[in-house]
């Protein structure tokens, strides 16, 4: 066999090894699908749709009295959701446009590897920080009986979502081409000026998306949330109540539920639910960060 013969067989197998590849993540993405949309219609052949969405209790049990409603879950997750991008958002966009427009070059070699880091650190590690440091300041100064709550849950996700929205913002601040900054600065616009008219509009698609990761990294989490909030299945009523989440009832209760009963059921049908609203939230960022390079 000749250089050029072996050239192409070796060509010929990595394309398929990356078919396979490619086509294997498909049929396990698949296969998770169908595992919960079986179980999902499962448990909806048992307890009715409308009970499911419209109860504010989860209280599952082994009589008959057990109670399966979505709603307290669904807004404890949304809740600690939105109070991390409420946190999160403009602390990290701001960083991401400190690092890429005013920070000189040995400011960045250290706050770069430094948020780099930030995301290496476990979600078990902050929220153990949550319950020794971050929990007794809340309860201090707002005059609390314990800080295990949604607003600590918020901002160790903020913490948590931090790294993704800098690193990608970041980027795509750095993206913009030079030249439109310096047209802007040429015509007369001031640094403030250039960077909120001309390289945040530009940067815009990416920034959504880097929102959009921060917000997918702070719906999946698990453990920190199960850690530093509390853990009760009452309905919240604002950030000072303690909460749990969608995930944190799934990791907490798969693990002693018995196989194939309803409260087994239940806790699929609440997983496909967060997958319902995290496959929105990237679908709507794709349609949003579209519709903004349509008019750059």
């Amino acid at each position: 066999m000749n250089r050029t013969q072996f050239r192409i067989l070796t060509d010929n197998w990595l394309r398929f090894l990356f078919l396979a590849s490619g086509m294997l993540c498909i049929a396990v993405l698949l296969g998770i699908f169908v595992m919960l949309c079986y179980n999902t219609v499962a448990f909806f052949t048992q307890i009715s749709l409308w009970d499911f969405i419209s109860d504010s209790q989860w209280s599952p049990s082994s009589g008959t009295n057990s109670v399966y409603g979505l709603l307290p879950l669904l807004v404890s997750t949304l809740l600690v959701t939105v109070g991390a991008l409420l946190l999160a958002v403009p602390l990290g966009v701001g960083t991401a446009l400190f690092i890429s427009e005013y920070a000189g070059e040995s400011i960045k070699r250290v706050l770069k590897p430094t948020v780099e880091m930030l995301a290496a650190i476990p979600s078990v590690v902050i929220g153990f920080l949550g319950i020794v440091v971050i929990s007794p300041v809340i309860s201090m100064v707002f005059g609390l009986p314990n800080g295990l709550n949604a607003l600590n849950g918020a901002i160790l996700l903020a913490i948590m979502a931090l790294p993704t929205i800098i690193t990608v913002s970041e980027d795509a601040i750095h993206a913009v081409t030079h030249s439109l900054k310096e047209a802007s600065l040429g015509l007369g616009a001031s640094q403030w000026q250039t960077l909120r008219l001309v390289i945040l509009p530009a940067a815009y698609p990416g920034i959504i998306a880097a929102v959009m990761l921060g917000m997918g990294r702070a719906i999946g989490e698990t453990m920190t949330v199960l850690m530093a909030t509390g853990n009760s299945l009452a309905f919240p009523k604002g950030f000072f109540d303690s909460i749990r989440t969608i995930t944190a009832t799934i990791a907490i209760e798969m693990g002693e539920v018995p196989y194939q009963t309803t409260h087994y059921y239940a806790l699929f049908a609440i997983a496909f639910v967060l997958f319902l609203i995290t496959m929105l939230v990237n679908v709507l960022a794709e349609r949003i960060a579209n519709n903004i390079r349509k008019f750059q």
